[in-house]
């Protein structure tokens, strides 16, 4: 490959040149070994100085050290106190916030939904608007130009002293409702709480006082989480008692078919041993008579251990009590007893003051489905839709009858007219006192 040489390397190389010389011109005369010596002690004279600021430097570096480590501390410091500033505003703020509260009569006492673990959040946000209602002075309204005795500062004062009074009354009965609502008694509460808000506004009419409609559903919602929460312990309470009723009729029926195969398994050994001995004695007719009986008897073994096996085979039941409930009420439910007319008697008990009637009474294998199905078809006027362990239906006997035909099909027996015996002669003896 060719070599070609540039205009700029010809100038590169006459500039070095140059140089070159004007260095031998410059050490001209001069010894090389004292040049080298004063090199040396400029060096060594260098390494003095260097160790003698050596020190500064580091302290230097020291202090610039502490510097910056003391700004790190201040910008801390000034951090801190201002969070210290901003906590202590917030704490003066919340402090006259929950003055207010405590002069309002708002006080912290034990709701009664605050076990609930479903109703807590809800119970939580309520009592916060509650508060937050007091703190940011919402909870009433009143007349803004006051003035007693002609002047508008004691006029802002009596608003304020009587404004406090009136809320106190007002928190304390609303306090007073949450404490002692139960289950069943929500709507007395309400009216009370209400008639409440309205004798308070009543007796500060002087200054146009109001509770705010937004502050008396807070504690209307704080009334209702109270009710909520009392229904739901009623209601687990009776579904408990309902479950624990349930399992006592399943053991009393269980009972009665275990009962009733070992009597008939005794009579089956009986009547095979009688068979036995007449079929010794060569008496064929007398063994065919009971061959009938021991037939019949095995036909009702085997009954009895289906219903043992199939929980869903029973006695479906439609009865009612005039009586006691009126002419529109019926009860619909279903019993694995034996003898089904027990389980209407036990419902008969004392605390009806007359007896069930029945209008309908028949065995099937699927009673559960047949149960559930009517319930299903009359659960709009099922009576009480809290507990519907509760089997009562504001229907007349004919409504069920129709509907029973459809369910159940071949219905062989169903008494439209309740018999009533005690509450008709009842109401005859009534009408001659």
């Amino acid at each position: 490959m060719p070599f070609f040489v540039s205009k700029n390397d010809i100038k590169n190389y006459k500039e070095t040149e140059a140089a070159y010389q004007n260095l031998l011109q410059r050490l001209e005369g001069t010894n090389i070994l004292d040049l080298t010596e004063a090199i040396k002690a400029l060096e060594k004279k260098r390494d003095e100085i260097e160790k003698r600021i050596q020190p500064l430097k580091d302290e230097t570096r020291a202090l610039d050290l502490r510097i910056l480590e003391q700004e790190k501390e201040y910008n801390l410091a000034v951090r801190k106190t201002e969070d210290t500033r901003r906590q202590t505003e917030y704490a003066r703020k919340e402090l006259e916030g929950y003055t207010d509260i405590i002069e309002s009569g708002i006080t912290p006492y034990h709701h009664p939904a605050e076990p609930s673990v479903t109703l807590e959040a809800e119970l939580k946000k309520t009592r916060k608007g509650i508060k937050d209602a007091i703190k940011n002075k919402t909870a009433i309204t009143t007349s803004s130009n006051f003035t007693l005795n002609g002047s508008s500062k004691d006029g802002d004062k009596f608003l304020a002293n009587l404004s406090k009074i009136m809320l106190r009354a007002y928190n304390a009965e609303a306090e007073n409702c949450v404490l002692t609502v139960k289950a069943g008694n929500g709507e007395t509460a309400r009216k009370r709480l209400e008639r409440t808000r309205d004798q308070v506004e009543k007796l500060a009419e002087i200054i146009d006082l109001h509770i705010s409609p937004k502050y008396h559903n807070l504690r209307l919602k704080e009334l209702q989480l109270a009710l909520d929460y009392q229904n739901a312990k009623q209601a687990e309470k009776e579904a408990e008692r309902e479950e624990k009723a349930r399992l006592r009729e399943e053991a009393k029926a269980m009972k009665e078919l275990a009962a009733e195969r070992e009597k008939l398994v005794k009579e089956r050994a009986h009547y095979e041993n009688v068979i036995l001995e007449l079929m010794k004695q060569g008496n064929a007719e007398a063994v065919q008579q009971f061959q009938e009986k021991l037939d019949e008897i095995n036909a009702q073994i085997d009954t009895v251990d289906f219903r043992e096996a199939n929980q869903r085979a029973g006695y479906v039941y439609v009865i009612s009590n005039i009586g006691s409930f009126g002419k529109r009420m019926v009860k619909i439910g279903m019993t694995r007893r034996l003898d089904p007319m027990e389980r209407v008697r036990e419902l008969s008990d004392a605390s009806v003051p007359f007896n069930f009637d029945v209008h309908a009474l028949f065995f099937t294998e699927d009673a559960v489905g047949v149960e559930t199905e009517l319930h299903h078809r009359f659960a709009k006027q099922r009576v009480n839709l809290v507990n519907p362990r509760r089997e009562f239906f504001a229907v007349t006997p004919l409504e069920v009858k129709e509907a029973l035909v459809e369910v159940a099909g071949n219905l062989l027996e169903f008494v439209e007219e309740p018999e009533a015996a005690q509450y008709r002669e009842s109401e005859s003896m009534r009408e001659t006192l």
